[in-house]
């Protein structure tokens, strides 16, 4: 039978509405799959569940090789293994970066890429963290188990810089929150995939540059912008809370945020402050020495180039020079092992702005032996991609032990000029020694202002170094006259939109 014409319209006018309910369905589930789309990171795909296991991850810990260091290490990397072992058989690679080679970079990652891709390309992840991280290996695996293994993929707890920083060239001035990138102390992770990339476009360009400053910006402007890479991607489960911390609970990572302490107090007559200055600072720097940290100093001097008894300063034959001062340092070295100061095990150096914590330093220098040569400080780089050497930046203070300045001035290594920057000058004889360099991130070349406050809140500072632009009391106060307390959620003051040189 064939329907007539009015059923035809009533049929018709009963699936209108139908089909515009499933045109309405359609367009939004796209928009929807569009806006997610929009929101996942430059050369990956969306997190999702996939198979992996403890062994496809190999551990790689920033390591060091002063003995103290070495023993923190290995600790983490039995613990680590303990770990894998309650889950399965099958063990994951856990490194020391230490280790990988005798090439001096090592510690600056971008080196050892290739060696990493060459020898565990099959695998799915590296996962980087400090001596001092804490890993919850069932937790990790779980976290980063989301994320496709396949693709390129760059994560991380994110630091940011609320305001453009000499520390990092004032990179991204007109907004420098937009750019992410790892604080190393919660671990951080990359994908196979983008570390055999980067390993095959290291083979073609090396994009060293001359000075290694802050590592983990400059790990995060390789990948994503020198290398068109990921975007860190932040993940919460990467953390930086001490372990018993009740934001900690679920975490994957954790930090051990308290201050170093290896059983006893170096005394503080066991360490001779030695301050650098000039007549030119004599009344504008000195009083803050003096207002602030040199109460807590049982041995100090003061070197200019002028002989003031009020405060008093001891001229040592070398003239003032603008910058370098690698004869005035020098000098200082000769004068401690001499008779003319008394014989302790450690030394100090640091510039008349250098702000520092004497109690703090007494706890961290309990876990080094005075007899080994130690070298310790901020560490930067000159050079390292072409054979170059580490350093440690004077704005921070430079602690030797007596042994490693014996060591040093036997070698007959010095100044190729009063003015050349003697810690440069410092770390190239040390090198040349095979004195390695002891980094410590609780010292620091610039003001806590330079630096994110996330970074800072697991730290218990040693040093800031300038005075520019804030009041140094007022900073000292605040961030290190305590002891042995955490900082956190300091109150940090804006100084005015003006650049300065470090």
């Amino acid at each position: 039978m064939v329907p007539d014409s009015c059923s035809l319209l009533a049929v018709r006018a009963q699936l209108i509405p139908l089909l515009l309910l499933l045109v309405f369905s359609i367009a939004s589930r796209a928009a929807k799959e569009q806006d997610t789309s929009s929101q996942i990171p430059r050369g990956s795909s969306e997190p999702q569940n996939a198979s992996l296991e403890i062994d496809e991850i190999v551990f790689v810990i920033q390591s060091q090789k002063q003995s103290f260091h070495v023993t923190q290490a290995r600790k983490l990397r039995q613990d680590i293994l303990q770990q894998a072992e309650a889950l399965t058989r099958h063990l994951p690679t856990v490194l020391l970066i230490h280790e990988l080679g005798k090439q001096e970079g090592t510690w600056t990652i971008i080196p050892i890429l290739p060696h990493l891709s060459a020898n565990y390309g099959k695998k799915s992840w590296i996962f980087f963290c400090e001596e001092q991280t804490r890993i919850h290996v069932p937790k990790l695996l779980e976290v980063i188990s989301r994320y496709d293994k396949t693709k390129e993929w760059f994560l991380g707890r994110a630091l940011y810089d609320e305001q453009s920083t000499i520390i990092h060239h004032y990179a991204f001035a007109e907004d420098p929150v937009i750019f992410k990138y790892p604080d190393f102390a919660a671990g951080w992770a990359l994908s196979i995939p983008l570390v055999n990339r980067l390993s095959n476009q290291l083979k073609i360009e090396k994009p060293f540059a001359d000075f290694t400053i802050d590592l983990k910006h400059e790990i995060a402007l390789f990948i994503s912008q020198k290398s068109n890479g990921p975007q860190l991607t932040s993940v919460k489960e990467f953390c930086t809370e001490g372990v018993t911390a009740p934001e900690a609970t679920n975490c994957a990572t954790t930090f051990h945020t308290s201050l170093p302490f290896c059983g006893k107090l170096v005394e503080k007559g066991n360490i001779f402050f030695a301050v650098k200055t000039c007549k030119k600072f004599h009344q504008e720097r000195i009083p803050i020495v003096k207002k602030t940290w040199e109460k807590q100093a049982a041995l100090i001097e003061y070197y200019s180039d002028y002989a003031d008894s009020s405060i008093p300063t001891h001229y040592l034959g070398i003239p003032n020079t603008e910058r370098g001062h690698c004869g005035k340092t020098f000098a200082i070295l000769e004068r401690f092992i001499s008779n003319a100061v008394p014989e302790v095990p450690w030394l100090m150096i640091v510039d008349d702005d250098t702000l520092i914590s004497i109690p703090r330093l007494q706890r961290l220098l309990s876990c080094y032996s005075p007899k080994e040569p130690i070298f310790l400080g901020e560490r930067y780089g000159y050079g390292l991609g072409t054979g170059g050497y580490s350093y440690i930046t004077g704005g921070g203070g430079i602690v030797f032990s007596r042994e490693a300045v014996k060591q040093l001035l036997a070698s007959g290594c010095s100044c190729y000029s009063n003015d050349a920057p003697d810690d440069m000058v410092l770390g190239m004889c040390f090198n040349s020694l095979g004195i390695p360099v002891t980094h410590s991130p609780l010292f620091h070349q610039a003001r806590p202002m330079d630096y994110p406050k996330d970074y800072l809140a697991h730290q218990v500072p040693i040093s800031f170094h300038k005075h520019w632009n804030i009041d140094p009391i007022e900073i000292y106060q605040t961030w290190l006259a305590k002891e042995d307390d955490p900082v956190s959620h300091q109150i940090i003051k804006e100084p005015k939109n003006e650049r300065e040189d470090l």
